[in-house]
């Protein structure tokens, strides 16, 4: 026949709209013409498809081609519609069956000799594809993220010549292997939080940021080991659920992560340098990529020197802060991307870092402190749910032998499992996102408490969203002691780690 239809998915965020390859043939001067909204790299699609065809074994119709990538209002962009259209001129030509065509939908990039090469956000193709109905043919390249969807039907081909073999029923194409995304025997290995030497406050924050997903804050001097506890925070987080490592996976590939990283079991742990602009830290581009909120979808981003980071870029992440997610809007399009991360932020108390520290060191004046500590907004503050003192270590404590061990990750992940699994059965998911209004109903206060909590708050000048937070990091500080009500130490504890 002269015409033909084979369908792909386009790249839109985290969602994959479908795109309709139609392919007709005609008489007249030999030509490729590819149309509905193509940007330059599916322009050049048709000297792809071309050489891909004939190093196939395959005849090149020397006729007018016209392409048309439905629907025309949907900017589309890469090389993923490669196969689409090599499969729709064959088919148009008569060298390859359309029947089987409508059952499935293909995605790939091809090199000049017919290889299928991987392409980004294969995930959101893949689940799109299952909702309509259809088989998902994507390169082996994208088999390990592919394998992630075990119960999906996904077929992996490396060539354009196997999938014509598979399409006219002389082959078959492999299955995503198992085995092309075993887990590491312990997913959460890394940092140990046995080799932070003292700093028991500090550990006790970790903890209890970590059953709640609190966001945590350490202000201390230089060398104090800020670092050190934030980078074994996603030791403690208890392991990936199947659907958010599928998230985490997505999105990697929307950035372009290399490949071993896409598909790293671990929790995300971004720490971006202070240079870092807003579009790097939010996302965006003119086509929208996920930023490091994104990268650090439930896992954690660590913000070392905060205030050595833009205000343009810190006051960027208070709406994500509270919506675990963001929105990126363009003049075309609007890209959601998803952000439960877990913010863990790190200051020294001064421009130079040792005030207070009790030493002679400092030499800032009080308006260059006061001036450092200001480049922080009050707003972001307030939605900062710990922050710790954590004050220099004294050498000898350091290097003298350690009276007995610390507790190892493994330890304290345990109780954070119990925590989270408390709260998980009492109200459906973490403390940090218990929704205002039910506040009322797990974190219920006797009158004399709520008394003592009120005087507390006025006396310190706290806001109403800090009473919401205070009685969220006091409901996880009950569920690491296996409390069902909440007493007054809790609130005691909750309260003092807010930012005063």
């Amino acid at each position: 026949m002269s015409l033909s239809q084979v369908y792909s998915r386009a790249q839109l965020g985290m969602s994959a709209p479908l795109v309709r390859v139609e392919v007709h043939t005609a008489g007249g001067l030999p030509s490729t013409q590819i149309v509905g909204l193509p940007e330059a790299a599916v322009r050049e699609a048709r000297d792809r498809v071309r050489v891909a065809i004939l190093s196939s074994a395959f005849d090149y119709p020397s006729r007018r081609i016209t392409v048309n990538l439905a629907p025309a209002e949907l900017p589309k962009e890469g090389g993923r519609y490669d196969l689409a259209i090599a499969l729709g001129i064959l088919a148009a030509t008569g060298q390859l069956p359309g029947g089987r065509l409508e059952q499935c939908e293909f995605v790939g990039e091809l090199s000049l000799g017919g290889e299928l090469r991987a392409v980004p956000g294969i995930l959101p193709a893949i689940m799109a594809a299952h909702a309509a109905g259809r088989c998902a043919v994507v390169p082996a390249a994208n088999a390990a993220e592919a394998a992630l969807l075990q119960d999906m039907d996904i077929q992996i081909a490396g060539h354009l010549a196997g999938v014509c073999a598979w399409l006219r029923g002389e082959a078959t194409l492999a299955r995503p292997a198992e085995t092309a995304v075993s887990l590491p025997a312990d997913a959460a290995a890394g940092p140990d939080l046995a080799e932070v030497r003292g700093q028991p406050l500090a550990r006790r924050a970790l903890e209890v940021a970590a059953a709640g997903g609190h966001h945590l804050m350490f202000h201390g001097p230089p060398g104090s080991g800020k670092t050190m506890l934030a980078q074994r925070l996603p030791g403690i987080l208890p392991p990936l659920l199947p659907r958010e490592r599928i998230e985490i996976v997505a999105l990697r590939s929307l950035a372009g992560l290399p490949p071993a990283e896409v598909i790293s079991a671990r929790r995300p742990f971004r720490a971006p340098h202070h240079s870092a602009s807003a579009v790097a830290m939010v996302g965006g581009g003119s086509h929208p990529v996920p930023g490091e909120i994104s990268l650090a979808d439930h896992g954690v981003l660590f913000l070392d020197e905060l205030p050595e980071f833009s205000r343009h870029v810190l006051e960027s992440l208070r709406e994500p802060l509270e919506s675990d997610h963001v929105v990126i809007a363009r003049a075309a399009q609007r890209v959601r991307f998803p952000a439960r991360f877990q913010l863990v932020a790190a200051m020294n108390p001064c421009p130079c870092g040792y005030a207070g520290d009790g030493s002679s060191r400092c030499h800032c004046t009080p308006a260059q402190i006061r001036h450092y500590r200001n480049k922080l907004s009050g707003p972001l503050l307030d939605r900062l749910d710990l922050v710790v003192q954590v004050p220099a270590v004294d050498l000898k404590a350091l290097v003298a032998p350690a009276r007995q061990a610390a507790e190892s990750s493994a330890e304290v992940r345990a109780r954070v499992m119990a925590a989270r699994a408390c709260a998980q059965a009492r109200q459906g998911g973490i403390n940090a996102r218990l929704p205002a209004a039910r506040l009322e109903s797990f974190c219920a206060l006797s009158a004399v408490d709520r008394g003592w909590l009120a005087r507390a708050m006025k006396q310190l000048d706290l806001s109403a969203r800090s009473y919401h937070r205070i009685l969220r990091v006091a409901r996880s500080i009950a569920d690491l002691d296996g409390r069902d009500g909440l007493q007054r130490p809790d609130l005691a504890e909750a309260l003092g780690y807010r930012w005063r």
